[in-house]
């Protein structure tokens, strides 16, 4: 029997009329049995990339996946979809798992979820050694580097997948992956000579608001006015704050549950079950909690106090508006968050090489965080996109803050990290500018240079502030693999020149107030509304009769496209985006009753 194309899948199984981006590219490769790293943003379409080959390609698509709800999650939407999928983990009965063995040894599972701990297993590997496997899928792959925000011991032994399923094509998924940690992903993983595909990094639906933190629980009301009866994250540092703020916005009438790992095993799978199928659910969530979330109607994520990095950040705000919609961020900052997670890091046993690095990237996230003008491009520029322009829909184009020229103090700053060799962090350098006698200082008879004390006019936080958005400008480097030393780049050499204009900003004196970002409110016409509604009853009543979460049914969008295209029947309403044969069959008639009035 000849196998279908990628584009008959597409079409047929999943609804979608072309791919997006880089997974034709993926696809094809994976396919041809070529290994590939894949570096897509959350909502980019990843899973796609995996399992169209799985269901191309003869045998079944193996996936390696991190947490126990995100593959109960995947398997329970592809079996919407019509496709035979399973898998394997520790939260299932005895029956359930020899059943689902069962089912992979006789050939009827296309594919198969396992976490990497459970593949770790002699029992497991031999069972898979006895299955033909089609692809392997290793998502969240940045989990294998120690470089990467949540790393996990058992990654690393996923190396032995070369050797134990030869010829078998390997890809390699993640979010966000700086250069550092996309090689130490092919290297760990053995990946051969693997197709590297990068997505873009925008999330262009998603509006950014950052702000220092004042009252923050007054900032996030006020953020969250336009966005009652939405599902969303608040994202705390610790545990009890998860809990006295899931009690507080309660009283402020939102329905919002704690999730941290400090509750018992069944709580936490109570609130996430809730908030996967209940509309209008929030979350408030240590910053631990996210990878397991694959809500594509998310629409906002705030947090309350700073993540570790802006890959953590990154990765966090991707949760929302994962179905492309408009969504919104919140996130404010004080420095006490930094004190905080800098003792949290000097109080690890991780050795001081890991150290310095978090340091770096935590000092990184508090430039980009002071930074003045569009935060989007400076978040893409972070991890090597370029763009053009100003994005229009953040809170640095949408409610600028007032700067000043920096550019003399940016001179001094940089022709004292000049002055003292690019030795030194950004401490000593700052000491320098201010003239203060200290041991370093007169060790290196850095009192004879002629930077020293230059810098007297501003305290050492402005300084310190001056060195943080200058890193982020991408005019000053602070190198992990040198205590943070600070060292200049090629564009240093212009602002000393004075050929490039710096400006530096000052903190916001006013509240950004959030533009409503709901779909509902803003693009849904007053004559469709009750169409509108009546097609979301229709979904709900589904979803609670098969058990599942709304989206799994059909995602806003497709009920969107649903409104703008008033299908008539069967063919024309195949041709919606997302509805494919399977969903055509099951829910069709339904829906189509509710178009027809």
């Amino acid at each position: 029997m000849t196998s279908p194309s990628p584009e008959q899948v597409l079409r047929q199984v999943f609804g979608y009329q072309k791919f997006r981006g880089q997974q034709q590219n993926v696809i094809d490769a994976a396919i041809q049995g070529r290994d590939a790293l894949v570096i897509m943003p959350t909502g980019g379409g990843k899973s796609l990339c995996y399992q169209v080959p799985a269901l191309v390609r003869e045998g079944t698509g193996l996936v390696i996946s991190p947490l126990i709800a995100l593959m109960q999650d995947q398997v329970m939407a592809l079996r919407e979809l019509g496709i035979e999928a399973g898998f394997l983990n520790s939260n299932q009965t005895p029956g359930e798992q020899a059943e689902t063995r069962r089912k992979l040894l006789s050939g009827e599972l296309q594919l198969i979820y396992v976490a990497p701990e459970g593949l770790n297993t002699e029992r497991m590997r031999m069972l898979l050694r006895d299955v033909p496997l089609s692809v392997i899928a290793i998502d969240e792959a940045h989990c294998v580097s120690q470089w990467g925000h949540d790393f996990r011991h058992d990654y690393l032994l996923l190396g032995e997948l070369k050797s134990l399923f030869p010829g078998v094509p390997r890809l390699a998924l993640t979010a966000t992956a700086t250069g550092r940690v996309r090689e130490e992903i092919v290297s760990r993983l053995e990946l051969d000579d693997p197709g590297r595909f990068v997505a873009p990094f925008d999330r262009p639906n998603i509006r950014y608001h950052v702000k220092p933190k004042t009252d923050a629980r007054r900032q996030l009301l006020d953020f969250l006015k336009a966005h009652r009866g939405n599902a969303g994250i608040v994202y705390c540092m610790s545990r009890k704050k998860t809990e006295s703020t899931a009690d507080w916005l309660r009283q402020e009438g939102f329905d919002a549950l704690p999730y941290h790992a400090g509750l018992d095993a069944e709580s936490r799978r109570e609130h996430q079950r809730r908030f996967l199928v209940d509309d209008g659910v929030v979350i408030v969530a240590t910053i631990a909690f996210g990878m397991g979330i694959d809500k594509p109607d998310v629409r906002f994520v705030a947090h309350l106090d700073l993540p570790k990095s802006i890959e953590s950040y990154y990765q966090e705000t991707g949760r929302a508006g994962r179905d492309g919609e408009p969504s919104e961020t919140l996130m404010v900052y004080g420095l006490q968050d930094v004190v905080r997670l800098r003792q949290m890091l000097d109080q690890s046993e991780a050795d001081e090489e890991y150290k310095r690095y978090e340091r770096y990237k935590l000092d990184t996230l508090l430039g980009w965080c002071e930074a003045p003008g569009c935060r989007r491009r400076a978040l893409l520029e972070y991890f090597g996109d370029t763009f053009e322009r100003d994005c229009g829909n953040c809170v640095g184009c949408l409610d600028p803050v007032a700067t000043w020229d920096g550019l003399e103090a940016a001179q001094k700053l940089l022709s004292a990290v000049y002055r003292t060799g690019q030795r030194f962090g950004a401490a000593h350098v700052v000491d320098v500018l201010l003239g203060k006698q200290t041991d370093k200082a007169e060790q290196y008879r850095h009192e004879d240079l002629s930077v020293f004390g230059i810098g007297s006019e501003y305290s050492a936080q402005k300084w310190r502030s001056v060195i943080r958005q200058l890193i982020v400008m991408g005019h000053l480097r602070a190198d992990a693999d040198r205590y943070g030393a600070l060292v200049l780049t090629d564009s240093s050499r212009a602002v000393l020149r004075g050929e490039l204009p710096v400006s530096f900003r000052e903190d916001p004196t006013r509240p950004v107030t959030p533009r409503g970002s709901s779909r509902k409110s803003t693009d849904i016409r007053p004559e469709d509304a009750g169409l509108w509604d009546a097609l979301r009853a229709c979904r709900s009543d589904l979803a609670d009769e098969q058990g599942v979460p709304a989206y799994v049914i059909f995602h806003d969008r497709t009920l969107y496209d649903m409104l703008e295209q008033r299908p008539r029947n069967a063919t024309e309403l195949l041709s919606v985006n997302g509805v494919g044969q399977a969903k055509l069959e099951r829910y069709g008639e339904r829906f189509l009753e509710v178009l027809g009035g």
